[in-house]
């Protein structure tokens, strides 16, 4: 079994969804990054980790960041931008509870994470 699909984890969360928005489990960046977005297919959901991407406050006095790489999204009346160059593993049991979904988002995230791999 390759790809670190072995030894999967037991009391993985199954119900974890491609595009579903979680509240980010790690209160000490939860200031500036209150969610993450799972952008993992299900396809293999099998495994123990869920491929995510910040949602992130950016502040004014941030680098102004391409609207291409980081596009807005709204989530909880609250507009974050998408940190697809910051997209990392996190344990599926993290992630609990969905506060959301941007499915209708899926080409604008596939889109960003494209201009992370192929600059464009």
């Amino acid at each position: 079994m390759g790809c670190g699909a072995r030894g999967w984890l037991p009391g993985s969360n199954p119900e974890v969804a491609q595009f579903d928005v979680y509240p980010n489990p790690h209160p000490g960046s939860r200031e500036s990054v209150p969610y993450v977005l799972d952008v993992q297919s299900g396809l293999i959901d099998q495994l123990p980790t869920r491929l995510v991407m910040p949602l992130s406050r950016v502040g004014a006095d941030a680098p102004r960041l391409p609207a291409a790489l980081c596009p807005p999204v709204e989530v909880g009346g609250e507009t974050l931008l998408l940190m697809p160059h910051l997209a990392a593993p996190m344990p599926a049991r993290l992630l609990r509870k969905p506060v959301a979904s941007i499915a209708h988002r899926s080409g604008d995230v596939a889109s960003a994470l494209d201009a992370v791999l192929s600059g464009f």
